[in-house]
């Protein structure tokens, strides 16, 4: 059965992703995407758009956008409330 998922090698050059060749099209632009998504949302212009567009179907980009929105908002909250120290929880 093939291995599925990133190896530790792709999440190192995720850092690089403008210029490694370890990832397709998709991939990048996806990458771009949650770059952007975090630290400069309102830099998505029409060109980046439609190079999304060209990689992945509206519906997909719903999902990929959801799940940004949920990993952008729960590292926040863990900054901000500091769960370890500021409200520590009994498990």
């Amino acid at each position: 059965m093939a291995e599925q998922g990133l190896s530790e090698d792709d999440y190192a050059e995720v850092a690089n992703w403008e210029t490694s060749d370890r990832f397709t099209p998709r991939e990048r632009v996806a990458i771009e995407y949650a770059d952007l998504f975090g630290r400069d949302h309102l830099a998505m212009d029409d060109d980046f758009w439609s190079r999304l567009r060209a990689e992945w179907a509206d519906d997909e980009i719903l999902d990929l956008s959801v799940l940004l929105a949920n990993f952008l908002g729960l590292g926040r909250l863990t900054q901000v409330l500091d769960p370890h120290i500021s409200c520590p929880l009994e498990i």
